[in-house]
């Protein structure tokens, strides 16, 4: 199973620190290091000339061994050197001693006739933009076609902080060692990684005594356990009741977007609530997905409890303003838990805190950068990555927040942190993202807890868009779900079938 760790760069170093305290040198680290990465590389290319570029710290010395086991694989390898060799200290400077080949200055016209380029400068050390030789380098790399393979990070870019803000390399391929830090799961820095692998270098168990991750990137591993499995004699009842909320006449689409998602995820019992003036609309477009009328003088709250929901989504298409904030206040006030996506948290843009202090750790709302920044003005610009910021996010309302995008994270207080990776760009389409609270309000109506249901809709929903792929429309993303659920189903047998067998031996 890939590691699902993701750990700030000092952790990172925590963790090797703890290595030698429990009896492994830095020395064998980096040979495993360098190992990992000659390895990647001798599995995805053809022999051809290497240039191994190398800096003054254990980055390079991670170079060093690259460009030995490459030499004795019988690869032509130059290596050339950023800084004195004398300058060299430690594991580095052992590194160096056991390479047998002549090392070059760095210039920027080392690159010759490289077939392949190992960029083994700084690593995650460096948190400034490249200057001088190595970004002379890295403009002259961008303008070849020849594959560059990072060691830890592409330089330029820091491990923590995702928005490099200068020159900085790009990789096709990026081996990092032990965990994933920030940058390698969040944009931009992440596409700037390419290819990421995660190599095992040998740190002994028990290195979670001495850090705590950040996060984890999502898998079916975190959370399949929780998700419902009917039984022959399960009913409708028995799978829970959503409710959507659906908006004017003019804006009736997004909520049954959201409800029909909600149907596919498993809810026994959806119900659209439908203004008046959108009945009619509504009820020509619907067949599985019930349809009752709903106008916002109403009160929200016994609506849902008349209609005994054990979910509801409001905000898709709602509309911004007052009578969408007062909605959103009376329904909770009841006991089921609320998707609060859209016109539902613009509506707080100005009084966020008359949201904040509603909000139950049962709840879970689905911002995207633009909804993120009106509840939580300067939160983004002002963390360090957006990790620290929907933690900090959850924290301030309590309930999950799962902030969408290309790098989707969800935190809830108490549960960490989920980067959710497995998704296509293709998803970036009107509506996706009611489609998405619609599979959060579906798993909810199933008893589905709140921080595992927002955990495997941002999955599900990111599997459907990688098989419908280029040209999908949100439309699409419903009708995928079965091949979805039944693949995952499958994909999870195989596991523990396999885990019975590690057992056995």
């Amino acid at each position: 199973m890939m590691p699902l760790d993701v750990l700030k760069t000092a952790d990172c170093g925590a963790c090797d620190r703890f290595a030698a305290s429990a009896g492994v040198p830095g020395s064998v680290l980096m040979e495993a290091a360098g190992l990992a990465v000659a390895r990647a590389i001798r599995t995805r290319w053809a022999r051809r000339p290497a240039l191994i570029l190398c800096g003054p710290g254990n980055n390079g010395g991670d170079g060093f061994v690259c460009a030995r086991i490459l030499r004795q694989a019988g690869w032509p390898v130059r290596v050339a050197l950023l800084g004195d060799p004398a300058g060299l200290k430690g594991d580095a400077a052992a590194a160096l001693e056991l390479w047998d080949g002549p090392v070059e200055a760095m210039t920027a016209g080392s690159l010759g006739d490289a077939g392949l380029v190992v960029d083994a400068i700084f690593g995650a050390g460096l948190s400034r933009p490249l200057e001088g030789v190595a970004a002379q380098l890295a403009i002259a790399l961008a303008e070849r076609s020849i594959p560059v393979i990072a060691v830890d990070l592409p330089s330029g870019i820091g491990g923590d902080r995702p928005d490099p803000d200068g020159i900085t390399m790009r990789a096709d391929l990026t081996v990092t060692f032990h965990a994933r830090k920030p940058a390698h799961c969040l944009e931009p820095a992440a596409s700037l990684c390419g290819e990421r692998v995660v190599a095992d270098i040998g740190i002994p168990a028990g290195w979670r005594d001495a850090v705590t991750p950040l996060g984890r990137i999502n898998q079916p591993a975190l959370w399949h356990s929780a998700l419902p499995t009917p039984e022959a004699g399960t009913h409708k009842h028995q799978r829970g009741r959503l409710v959507v909320f659906s908006g004017g006449a003019s804006s009736t689409g997004a909520a049954r977007l959201a409800a029909m998602a909600g149907l596919r995820a498993g809810a026994g019992l959806v119900t659209l609530a439908s203004p008046g003036s959108a009945m009619l609309v509504n009820a020509g477009a619907l067949t599985a997905v019930m349809l009752k009328r709903w106008d916002g003088e109403a009160d929200s709250g016994e609506f849902l409890t008349t209609l005994r929901a054990s979910a509801a989504v409001m905000g898709p298409a709602a509309g911004v303003g007052e009578p969408t904030r007062r909605a959103v206040c009376e329904a909770l006030v009841q006991p089921a838990p609320l998707v609060l996506d859209a016109d539902a948290l613009t509506s707080f843009e100005n009084r966020p805190e008359v949201l904040f202090e509603r909000l139950r750790p049962i709840d879970v709302i689905t911002p995207h950068v633009g909804e993120f920044e009106r509840l939580f003005p300067g939160l983004l610009t002002g963390s360090e990555n957006r990790i620290d910021a929907v933690i900090m996010a959850a924290r301030l309302t309590g309930c999950v927040v799962l902030l969408k995008g290309a790098d989707t994270v969800i935190a809830a207080p108490g549960q960490g942190v989920v980067i959710n990776r497995h998704a296509s760009p293709a998803l970036a389409t009107a509506g996706s993202g009611d489609v998405l609270a619609g599979l959060i309000g579906g798993l909810l109506a199933q008893s589905v807890g709140p921080f595992d249901a927002a955990c495997a809709a941002a999955w599900l929903h990111g599997d459907a868009g990688l098989r419908l792929g280029a040209g999908l429309t949100a439309e699409d993303i419903p009708g995928m779900l079965p091949n979805v659920l039944q693949a995952l189903a499958a994909r999870c047998a195989r596991a523990r079938a396999l885990r019975r067998l590690s057992a056995k031996d």
